[in-house]
């Protein structure tokens, strides 16, 4: 007995089977190996649920981190606010950084203040997704700059936006 267990009393332990032999441990381990799928009592026998069943499917396939981007972009109304979310949306997950696009810079700017705010939710929320950091962008402006006369530089319209 390593445990600082009085000599008498590992004895009495060992004799009603309570504290077993190192041979008797031997000798049921290697019995429980043979019979281990014939216990009806034995570890990890129970029926489980349907929903655990498919978290341990999720978890030992690692989808865990794509499982909640979905589940942030699917939810997002319900993290920012349905005035929010209907001016802004996640178009990107790249390296911890989420990009929102906002209908307009001023939601933009906006969203910007209210930085700190809106990642802690999606921290709580969604720890598996990865977010470290979020990014508002306004709309995207239409490119003069096209065609094959396009010239480089400043030109007609500089002064757009």
């Amino acid at each position: 007995m390593t445990d600082e267990v009085p000599e008498t009393i590992g004895t009495y332990l060992r004799l009603r089977g309570l504290d077993p032999s190192p041979r008797a441990a031997r000798r049921r381990k290697r019995r429980a190996a043979e019979d281990d799928d014939k216990m009806p009592f034995a570890p990890g026998r129970d029926p489980k649920g349907l929903g655990d069943v498919l978290g341990d499917l999720t978890r030992q396939s690692g989808w865990d981190s794509q499982l909640a981007r979905e589940d942030l972009v699917l939810q997002w109304e319900e993290v920012t606010g349905a005035e929010t979310a209907r001016h802004a949306r996640p178009v990107a997950l790249e390296g911890g950084l989420l990009t929102v696009q906002c209908d307009s810079t001023a939601w933009a700017k906006n969203l910007q203040l209210m930085r700190g705010e809106i990642v802690t939710q999606l921290v709580r929320r969604f720890p598996d997704a990865g977010v470290q950091n979020v990014r508002f962008v306004g709309p995207d402006v239409p490119s003069w700059k096209w065609g094959p006369r396009a010239v480089p530089g400043r030109g007609p319209r500089d002064t757009y936006g």
